[in-house]
């Protein structure tokens, strides 16, 4: 007898949903090639000018391309652009564009048919990011990086120049990110701000409906230039059907129905039911669904505000190096994943760089594990034995952390640090570690691009609060930092990388708690899915049997 996940009222809540969902699906025939999955967070827009969450993000990248983009490895592979040259000073990126890419079809251009895209299309849709009209939440990618107007050239329909002030390493990781999808101008010009519902680019699907809060339709883009390793024309789907329920538990429901392909991530609801204490899935689910797990770009921590000119922090504890490794040694990261996150992710024991990135190294990079005699050791040092003097330290996270965090506080208080866990809205955490106002606080770093200084840059000390939220400062860090923006030689770089690392974890300005995984329970009529470093959704080699 097959067991149910949640009891009680809620099932009842369930079987309505499910004879409701019956109801108003059974006139629609599903279409055996049309890949469906839900977002419950909604999608606020389809322009990737505002591509700065997971949930626009999907949908962009099924609709636009880059210059460049990752494979599941995370190397930068051609998109738009079918090869590069880097010039000697590494300022000057030269990339030469296919000449097979249309963009989609639509009523803005001549006849309504898409056009061929050219290099003025990078110039535009790059240039778009930083006019301030269009108010892009990606104009970072760019600022005070860029050789003013002259940046961006278009020297011929085929080859686009991008100029830098500086040499930047990790440039070709900022070109692949949906930010930098290419558009075309017809069409932004002719629906100004609706843009972000009348979405056109060269993707492998194009836009077919969207009725906000119900579902959106993208199609096959039948003129799409990418083909399989067999000479086959991408994507093999015919559809995407993304559907709104804001409810992870009907989202489940709706998965074992047969009624969605893919969910992501495993909600704490029903993770105790799904999954084992290993992460893996229990037997009453083998066969009924697929679990893919992989590597995540994300690191999961707690920081710590270290800049000693601010007066809270002079007034603080945690101002002290030893009170701050006494922390990152006072707690048991295994247990704590075992238990809480039945295994879903790595126990963050080696740096801040997560694992899934090349210059990702345990055996260089030592961390901290469990160690509650020198927790206890450094505390006497530091002049606190047992905690006696040391009062109470704030741990602020939000409501969904809280269990974490309470595991955290019950163990540093067995080797005498007390730690009183405060829940508030994550947008006022934002805005309190923004202004240094939390001095102790969880967040977590999600990679925007894979290459490791994504994750060093949060503690350069000439960047603001974001991304240095712990107001770290060490000029040896900074040397290495600036060393490694101008290293071409990967084994060079990884190995600033590593030093890096190894200097903030000697430091603690950080309490790393583990490196995240993505994990997809996946329908298993579902095939050619597969998970990537960044969780992109990537549909173009997917079947459906």
């Amino acid at each position: 007898m097959r067991k149910f996940f949640i009891t009680g009222k809620v099932i009842i809540f369930f079987l309505i949903t499910f004879f409701l969902l019956a109801a108003c699906h059974s006139h629609q025939a599903i279409d055996k090639k049309t890949f469906r999955y839900n977002e419950p967070t909604g999608i606020a827009s389809l322009d990737p000018a505002f591509a700065k969450n997971q949930s626009i993000i999907w949908p962009v990248h099924q609709l636009y391309n880059t210059l460049v983009q990752t494979d599941n490895r995370l190397n930068i592979i051609p998109s738009l652009a079918k090869s590069w040259e880097i010039s000697e000073d590494k300022k000057t990126y030269l990339f030469h564009l296919r000449q097979d890419v249309f963009f989609h079809d639509n009523d803005a251009f001549p006849g309504g048919k898409g056009r061929k895209m050219k290099a003025a299309d990078v110039v535009y849709s790059l240039s778009r990011l930083l006019d301030k009209k269009t108010a892009s939440s990606g104009a970072w990618i760019f600022n005070e990086r860029i050789s003013g107007v002259e940046a961006f050239l278009a020297l011929d329909d085929s080859s686009f120049e991008l100029r830098l002030l500086t040499p930047f390493h990790p440039m070709l990781g900022l070109l692949s990110m949906k930010y930098c999808s290419v558009v075309p101008w017809e069409v932004v010009e002719k629906y100004g701000k609706d843009f972000r519902s009348h979405p056109c680019g060269t993707g492998p699907f194009q836009f077919k409906s969207w009725e906000e809060g119900q579902d959106l339709i993208f199609v096959r883009n039948e003129n799409y230039f990418e083909k399989d390793s067999l000479g086959n024309r991408l994507p093999y789907l015919d559809a995407v059907k993304i559907s709104f329920f804001d409810n992870r538990a009907t989202e489940f429901l709706l998965l074992q129905q047969g009624r969605l392909d893919f969910m992501n991530d495993v909600d704490p609801s029903f993770k105790d039911e799904v999954l084992n204490k290993k992460g893996e899935l229990k037997k009453d689910w083998i066969g009924r669904i697929q679990l893919f797990k992989s590597p995540y770009l994300n690191t999961e921590y707690l920081g710590i505000v270290v800049d000693s000119s601010i007066p809270a922090v002079k007034a603080s504890p945690l101002r002290l190096l030893k009170i701050r490794q006494a922390i990152n040694y006072g707690f048991d990261r295994r247990k704590m994943m075992m238990y809480l996150r039945n295994s879903i992710g790595t126990p963050a024991e080696s740096g801040f760089i997560p694992t899934g990135l090349p210059s990702f190294d345990s055996s260089i990079v030592h961390g901290y594990h469990y160690d509650p005699q020198r927790a206890r050791q450094l505390l006497a040092e530091a002049g606190f034995p047992n905690g006696q003097g040391l009062g109470v330290l704030t741990l602020k996270t939000i409501d969904i952390y809280a269990d974490l965090a309470s595991f955290i506080a019950r163990q540093l208080e067995e080797i005498g640090i007390r730690v009183q866990v405060d829940i508030t809205q994550k947008s006022l955490l934002l805005e309190e570690t923004a202004k240094s106002q939390a001095l102790f606080f969880r967040a977590s770093w999600i990679g925007d691009y894979p290459d490791a200084e994504n994750y060093l840059s949060v503690f350069y000390s000439e960047n603001p609060a974001p991304p240095n939220y712990t107001r770290y400062k060490n000029p040896a860090f900074d040397l290495l930092y600036r060393r490694a923006l101008m290293e071409n030689n990967d084994s060079i770089r990884y190995g600033l990388y590593r030093e890096m690392d190894q200097l903030v974890i000697r430091d603690a300005p950080v309490v790393p708690l583990w490196y995240d995984q993505v994990i997809h329970l996946v329908n298993p009529s579902v095939s050619g899915f597969e998970a990537n470093g960044l969780n992109l959704l990537e549909l173009r080699h997917t079947r459906i049997r």
